[in-house]
């Protein structure tokens, strides 16, 4: 198989079709920063921290919501169906959070925005692994996070091209009656439906998973679409391993108590605490709350959507630096600069807040943190819990691990309009740095060095040292 001449261009269509959801997934997630001023003036919650932290972080309860339900979907739909239905979600949701006139209604189109979210984060990589050859699968794989990433950078551009100038010394109630306060906020979101509504479309001339064509007996039409990718010789290969593979998962059923055994219950456990660390880091806070950061910085609301632009294009250069150095330097070595690295920032930061400084030093200070971030904790956390977890166990272990870190997302979002109200600026990010060290002690403690080592090898050290 190692000489097969696989069809790349084939396989680039569909990994960048399916991956068209996590570029949604990045656009509906950081989308809502850059209309955040309007909106909140536009529904009368501008001084109210409770509903501000419910507007951010509602769509996360959808989220939520598709992430439990995206295995059970996937089993019994296959990825391509779900993926479908995920981009009718990203549709439903543009136009109707653009559409609106109350906040109830907005809520709950943010919520089934959040099911979209919830399924594609799953279901895309799903199905790009699935279709990529061996060989080839992080190569392919890495584009799902590549365009969600490119998903962020597009809203944050399309953000600040869609706003009008707004001069210094604005009013909240001339900015509520400005075309920004009325209308513009609204394009943000519906800006969003072309690239839904492509991925809608595009969706229905992908194939089905040859590995759920195999599992429902449509085994002729899973050997074309392998053909397609890599030939006869390839498809029959392809064919034989998945068989085998499907055989071996009918065979035995997963015992829930293997969770709880004394070798299991701490490599899961760490899977748990690495999930929650990634976003309770606090960087995300950054996308979603730019106004209150960058405005407690001396900065415009039309200087912070530029300050957005930039964060997110320097987002999006560090993710191609961890894609060049996931394998050389070391996942452990990543993760532990990115939790150092992210708690001196903070701390520096949370201080600069202090003492009052403003302009320039602040917005160093931030992208420092996406840089860091970006290279680190972002990409490679999702790297180390597909490796840790014992084969047996691997999609229920990665489930838990999943849903922990969506949990903490949504607790994330939600408390920061309350912390920052309480503590400040400062204060909140003195927090944010002092979970970052936590999380540094945590990962120089727990944390092996997986770089190089085979998913069995990997195993036998945790189950070794457990």
């Amino acid at each position: 198989m190692t000489s097969t001449k696989f069809n790349f261009l084939y396989l680039l269509f569909l990994a960048l079709v399916s991956a068209m959801g996590g570029f949604l997934f990045g656009y509906d997630w950081v989308v809502i920063g850059g209309a955040k001023p309007f909106y909140e003036l536009y529904f009368g919650i501008s001084t109210n921290p409770t509903l501000q932290g419910w507007a951010m972080s509602s769509a996360l309860i959808g989220c939520i919501f598709g992430a439990v339900i995206s295995g059970f979907v996937a089993d019994r739909l296959g990825r391509k169906l779900p993926l479908i239905f995920a981009a009718a979600l990203f549709t439903v949701s543009a136009f109707g959070t653009g559409y609106v006139d109350s906040f109830s209604p907005f809520i709950a189109y943010r919520l089934i925005g959040g099911l979209g979210i919830g399924l594609a984060s799953t279901l895309s990589p799903m199905y790009i692994s699935e279709i990529s050859p061996a060989k080839y699968r992080g190569q392919f794989v890495a584009i799902n996070q590549l365009t969600l990433v490119i998903g962020i950078l597009a809203a944050q551009i399309a953000n600040f091209l869609i706003a009008d100038t707004i001069p210094d010394g604005f009013a909240p109630d001339q900015i509520l009656t400005s075309w920004n306060g009325q209308t513009g906020w609204r394009w943000m979101f519906w800006a969003e439906l072309l690239p839904a509504i492509l991925f809608f479309g595009l969706m229905f001339m992908v194939p089905k998973s040859p590995r759920f064509l195999v599992k429902i007996n449509e085994t002729e039409t899973a050997k074309k679409v392998l053909g397609k990718i890599g030939g006869a010789s390839y498809a029959e290969q392809a064919l034989s391993s998945i068989k085998l593979t499907l055989k071996e998962d009918s065979s035995s059923k997963l015992d829930l108590s293997q969770l709880k055994s004394p070798k299991v219950r701490p490599v899961l456990i760490m899977g748990i605490v690495l999930a929650i660390f990634q976003q309770w880091c606090g960087i995300n806070i950054i996308f979603n709350y730019a106004e209150e950061i960058f405005r407690a910085a001396g900065y415009s609301v039309g200087d912070m959507l530029f300050n957005i632009v930039i964060t997110g294009s320097v987002n999006l250069l560090f993710t191609l630096v961890a894609m060049r150095t996931v394998d050389s330097w070391g996942r452990r070595k990543l993760m532990l600069l990115g939790s150092l690295g992210l708690g001196v920032v903070y701390l520096v930061l949370g201080g600069a807040y202090f003492f009052q400084f403003t302009g320039w030093p602040v917005l160093v200070l931030v992208i420092t943190g996406i840089a860091i971030y970006a290279m680190s904790l972002a990409p490679i956390t999702w790297v180390v819990l597909s490796e840790i977890f014992p084969n047996r166990i691997r999609g229920i272990a990665m489930s838990i691990a999943t849903f922990s870190l969506w949990i903490a997302s949504f607790v994330l979002t939600f408390t920061f309009p309350v912390l920052n109200e309480a503590l400040g600026a400062s204060g909140t990010f003195w927090v944010y740095g002092l979970i970052c060290i936590a999380g540094f002690m945590f990962i120089r403690n727990k944390l092996p060095e997986t770089k190089g080592k085979s998913l069995e090898e990997i195993e036998m050290e945790f189950i070794k040292d457990n």
